[in-house]
């Protein structure tokens, strides 16, 4: 009977119903390509670690009491069976979840600036020192929490033009797909920090053109690009709600608007998730 019981107990902590769980696993929870898998972790006093992939994961307390790993998973994570590896002072275990499939559509964008199809040999070299130091900034783990997980609009009023994970073609040559999503709102206009964090990067590069990287904690970074300009510089601590940059057209871009990317233990996901605009 013992061991009847210890079975239905490890069932009900592996599925609970969506009425049953916590404000941010009701909220946040889409384990896709691109997403964000919300897995429960217990109700034991000591707070646990989490790790996917070999990187650290965010684990938070949510509303009912549970810790929860929070998973960003990277577009090309494949569908199915995956796991994550949890520690706490007393134990060693894996906790296992699914990814289930997305389909992205597909999005084809005109450049009058061929360079931005096909940059030169010489722009190839400095859009790769770029992309280094976003993808160092992206890996930063901070153990601090975020102020808050669902988060603000970084700019008011606007409708979503562009969303996350389009298979983008540009001039009728495939590229990356759409890392974030875009705001088309006037040259500008305020964009501001969705939550607390650390100022890490105030650049201008060759495809992002005027950017800003802020840092949340535990892995969650949030990037700003096409800026007009800035108005922060790096390691400046900066409080939900403050004015960081204004909205423009620098670097890839066919008109003014905010690309506004998230991250998560390393990976791109879908910052409609955080905003209570995701969509199946």
């Amino acid at each position: 009977m013992r061991a009847v019981l210890f079975t239905l107990a490890l069932t009900l902590t592996a599925w609970t119903p969506a009425w049953a769980q916590g404000y941010m696993a009701r909220a946040l929870n889409h384990p896709v390509p691109g997403g964000v898998a919300v897995v429960g972790l217990g109700n034991g006093a000591a707070t646990p670690s989490a790790a996917f992939e070999n990187k650290p994961v965010m684990v938070l307390q949510d509303s009912d009491e549970q810790w929860i790993a929070l998973v960003g998973l990277d577009l090309k994570t494949q569908t199915g069976p995956h796991q994550i590896s949890i520690k706490t002072a007393s134990e060693a275990r894996t906790v296992n979840f699914n990814v289930d499939a997305r389909i992205y559509p597909s999005q084809h964008i005109t450049l009058k600036n061929k360079q931005h199809v096909n940059p030169d040999p010489e722009q190839v070299k400095r859009y790769e020192r770029e992309y280094k130091q976003q993808i160092e900034a992206y890996a930063s783990f901070r153990p601090t929490g975020p102020s808050n997980i669902v988060l603000d609009r970084p700019v008011e009023g606007g409708r979503l033009s562009s969303r996350f994970g389009l298979r983008r073609f540009f001039n009728g040559e495939e590229r990356n797909a759409h890392s974030g999503l875009d705001f088309a709102v006037p040259a500008g206009t305020p964009v501001k920090a969705p939550a607390d964090g650390v100022v890490t990067i105030v650049a201008d590069y060759f495809f992002n053109g005027k950017t800003v990287f802020v840092d949340h904690g535990q892995g969650l970074v949030t990037m700003y690009c096409h800026l007009s300009a800035s108005e922060v510089k790096p390691g400046q601590t900066v409080s939900r709600g403050q004015v960081i940059a204004r909205v423009g057209a620098t670097g890839r871009a066919t008109g003014p608007h905010l690309h506004w990317n998230v991250s998560m233990n390393g990976n791109r996901v879908d910052p409609a998730i955080f905003i209570n605009a995701y969509q199946p």
